[in-house]
């Protein structure tokens, strides 16, 4: 049987949430065979096949700004990617690719071209990063999340942008507060704040709430993603630590009066669809493109979120901004609403319908 959709990215949660909202709208809207080009060794493998979606693994490597004695075997990492694409999409034959970036979406997408079949591609960032800026040169249609993504393409590929919004998973609007404590076992009214650090959680974010977690803990309760690997445990009965939230995290998001997070940019989409405050601590120095920087610094601007970066991400500056929000309901409404104004509820279906067009053709 032949695919009329091929959707394709990995690598993180950000590059596969997003495009799985895509696809579950697409399924809503026509009777077409869905199928997911990803990493062998990437998340995305697990969490797709979970949606009923085939997946077809291929080679990835990654691909870097800087020298490293590893990118010699990601090149031929690369281009092995690349002849199980062509492969991969000349047996299944789609009529159109969607990729939703990370390393592992080029392969497919420059495969794509070579076999003469239309690509859309789409950046949940602000700005794009190197995967979506190779993609762009081979895409018909470069979506972006943000008016503000458009300064980042010249004139000639900007021809080609469209701004459609973030796609938000269908399962995050169905989250209810109340089951959500129930989870939790929380049994009173004491505000809820959440720590996300990210699929693999945050070292430095894990780190500051270890020096203030009792402390929040006597005014609020605290969840806390710390990632698999690092979670550990507590006398305090408050303190609700969890290696991965899954399927419960749609219940335990709409349960959260304030959100402490990195500043990926599919965090921000979910927690602004839900209209909740957050205090972002992005990922940054040399070792990062600075991306979850731009992604904070314009939600701070629009007063959709506090922002600790750089030096000021210290302990006692997040227990002050906490406390802030924890102490005032009507800056926490403020903020919510703001946040939530930036979201566009059509995302997914603006996606889908342009995917469909070629479904059509």
């Amino acid at each position: 049987m032949s695919t009329d959709v091929v959707f394709t990215g990995g690598g993180s949660g950000g590059h596969v949430f997003p495009g799985l909202a895509v696809a579950e709208t697409l399924n809503t809207m026509f009777e077409g065979r869905i199928s997911w080009i990803g990493s062998r060794a990437g998340i995305e493998s697990g969490i797709v096949r979970e949606y009923g979606i085939d997946f077809y693994g291929i080679p990835a490597g990654k691909l870097r700004r800087y020298f490293s004695l590893r990118t010699v075997p990601d090149v031929f990492r690369i281009a092995g990617g690349l002849a199980a694409s062509l492969w991969i999409l000349n047996k299944i034959k789609p009529k159109v690719v969607f990729s939703k970036g990370g390393y592992v979406s080029v392969p497919p997408v420059i495969a794509a071209k070579l076999l003469r079949i239309p690509v859309i591609t789409h950046e949940s960032d602000v700005d794009p990063g190197l995967a979506t800026r190779i993609n762009a040169r081979y895409a018909d249609h470069i979506c972006v999340s943000w008016e503000e993504s458009r300064a980042f393409f010249d004139e000639e590929t900007g021809k080609r942008v469209i701004v459609t919004g973030n796609p938000v998973r269908n399962t995050i609007y169905g989250g209810n507060p109340d089951t959500g404590k129930d989870i939790l076992g929380i049994d009173d009214s004491d505000p809820v704040v959440l720590v996300l650090g990210g699929s693999l959680g945050a070292k430095q974010i894990n780190e500051m709430i270890e020096q203030v977690r009792d402390t929040i803990c006597k005014k609020a309760w605290l969840v806390h993603q710390t990632g698999p690997l690092h979670i550990t445990g507590s006398d305090n009965h408050r303190y609700k630590p969890y290696g991965f939230i899954h399927d419960e995290l749609p219940h335990i998001l709409a349960s959260a009066d304030v959100v402490i997070s990195r500043a990926g940019a599919n965090t921000l989409w979910e927690t602004a669809a839900l209209a909740k405050p957050s205090i972002l601590i992005p990922l940054s120095g040399p070792g990062t493109r600075g991306d979850q920087m731009r992604n904070a610094s314009l939600l701070f601007e629009k007063g959709a979120a506090d922002v600790l970066a750089g030096g000021e991400a210290t302990p006692e500056n997040l227990l002050q901004k906490v406390n802030a929000l924890l102490e005032s309901r009507e800056k926490r409404m403020l903020m919510g609403a703001a946040a939530h104004s930036l979201y566009d509820d059509k995302a997914a279906g603006s996606l889908a319908e342009l995917i469909l067009r070629y479904c059509e053709a």
